[in-house]
């Protein structure tokens, strides 16, 4: 028996209080989905900048009522520390999974970029901290590896960072160092690859690579690759997310506390593998897509390849994904199909 499934075990004897933060959107309604199911109680903070009431809807459709009961959700900002304080409010874990994400999106508007990934992420520790939470655990970045070329990706070994998006998930790390070091308080960064699945928002300007592709085939719609396509991601299904981050919220040993952390799979996929197993797995379910991609210059402040060493996750959280990307893939393809 894994770590993770014990503790899936042990929750739902001794429920705790978790405060997510950006519950509504791609990663924290799946939080949330998770932690009701275990009986937990949960706090929700959003402010809907990127999340969507759908989301917490389809969250509520999938659990009981009695477990929709344990959570209570606040709409608000993580710019306003007011709304932060109240949210920690007798709170026992943190999972801050609020952010503007996007590499184009923090080129394009950087200065909003570092309002919420930097002067949120601070409001936010700072309201973890007087609110004395038993752990912080925040979602970091891939992004932070930069520059440097060397792979896999080793958590102690990165380069500089190309985007402000980057900048801005660095500085989390060391504000989480700070705050360990000055305050006490115990944090783990999630470093994550490029994570997908169910409730994964296809549309506008910032959407991620599979469900964006994913709706252009379902809707018959061009599909566009930048580059040659052998530009290539370690792609970690969202489950592979819940399971490191209720790991690290809830972990010890001071030996795996106040770290950073890979969370991803271990592996990597071309874009031009990545076109075709979409359109093998939709072919499955019964939609044909014949189209071939189209070509277009590579993205700025993009990184060429990216594949994540997860042995520290493994060795101090007992961290094991449980999802490659086919079998993710696979698992959310349905959803996919109904929500476009």
């Amino acid at each position: 028996m894994t770590r993770y499934d014990q503790l899936c075990i042990d929750l739902p004897k001794n429920p705790k209080t978790w405060l997510v933060t950006g519950v509504a959107g791609f990663i924290g309604s799946n939080l949330l989905e998770t932690l009701l199911k275990l009986d937990q109680r949960v706090v929700g903070l959003d402010n809907f900048a990127t999340g969507h009431q759908r989301n917490l809807d389809e969250v509520q459709g999938l659990v009981s009522a009695e477990q929709w009961a344990r959570f209570s959700f606040i709409e608000g900002d993580i710019r306003r520390l007011e709304d932060c304080r109240r949210a920690c409010e007798g709170v026992d874990y943190v999972l801050h999974q609020a952010a503007l994400g996007s590499v184009p999106r923090s080129l394009d508007d950087p200065i909003t970029s570092n309002a919420t990934n930097i002067d949120g992420f601070l409001n936010m520790m700072v309201a973890a901290r007087d609110a004395k939470v038993v752990s912080f655990t925040y979602a970091a970045s891939s992004s932070t590896y930069g520059d440097h070329p060397a792979l896999p990706k080793v958590e102690d070994v990165i380069g500089k960072p190309l985007s402000p998006y980057a900048v801005t998930k660095y500085v989390n790390e060391l504000y989480a160092d700070v705050f360990a070091r000055h305050y006490g308080i115990v944090s783990n960064g999630l470093r994550y690859f490029n994570v997908f699945g169910k409730r994964q928002d296809p549309n506008g300007a910032y959407a991620a690579v599979i469900p964006k592709w994913t709706a252009a085939m379902i809707q018959g719609a061009d599909v566009f690759i930048n580059g040659d396509g052998e530009t290539s991601r370690d792609f970690c299904f969202v489950a592979n997310a819940v399971q490191a981050n209720l790991l690290a919220a809830t972990a010890t040993d001071s030996a795996a506390q106040n770290q950073v952390y890979n969370v991803a799979v271990g592996d990597r996929t071309s874009l031009n593998t990545l076109f075709s197993l979409i359109r093998d797995r939709l072919r499955a379910n019964g939609v044909q897509y014949d189209k071939e991609p189209n070509r277009r210059d590579f993205r700025a402040g993009d990184v060429r390849h990216s594949q994540a060493a997860i042995d520290k996750a493994a060795t101090l959280l007992g961290y094991q994904p449980e999802y490659d990307i086919a079998a993710g893939l696979e698992s959310a393809m349905p959803w996919y199909i109904a929500n476009v």
